[in-house]
């Protein structure tokens, strides 16, 4: 899995363009994703991710950077031995890339704000 490209509002990967947050899995992609409190992460929003066991959970905050990853899932993922990636949306899509082709990699990414 690729993303091509990242815009305030819209992400192109594999070639599928979307414009509502989303989840990138191991093995495919969750659309229409959205968070239980607006820009805040919390555990129950990223269940689908985790259950693909990934190494590493890529957040993308959104283009400025607005949403934050609860410190509750912050301890949880620690505990269980992810890494957390918490970084600008533009910056989370580099990271992806270079991330997904060498280790198990999820990726929540908030397009706007």
């Amino acid at each position: 899995m690729h993303i091509d490209s990242y815009e305030f509002g819209r992400i192109v990967v594999d070639g599928r363009s979307f414009s509502q947050d989303i989840i990138l899995l191991p093995d495919g992609i969750q659309d229409s994703w959205w968070r239980l409190e607006g820009h805040r992460l919390q555990l129950p929003d990223v269940v689908q991710a985790l259950a693909a066991k990934p190494e590493v959970l890529i957040v993308g905050t959104g283009q400025p950077g607005k949403m934050r990853v609860d410190p509750d899932l912050a301890a949880y993922l620690k505990e269980n031995r992810i890494e957390l990636i918490e970084v600008p949306t533009a910056q989370a899509c580099q990271t992806f890339n270079a991330l997904a082709a060498r280790r198990k990699v999820a990726a929540a990414l908030h397009l706007t704000c």
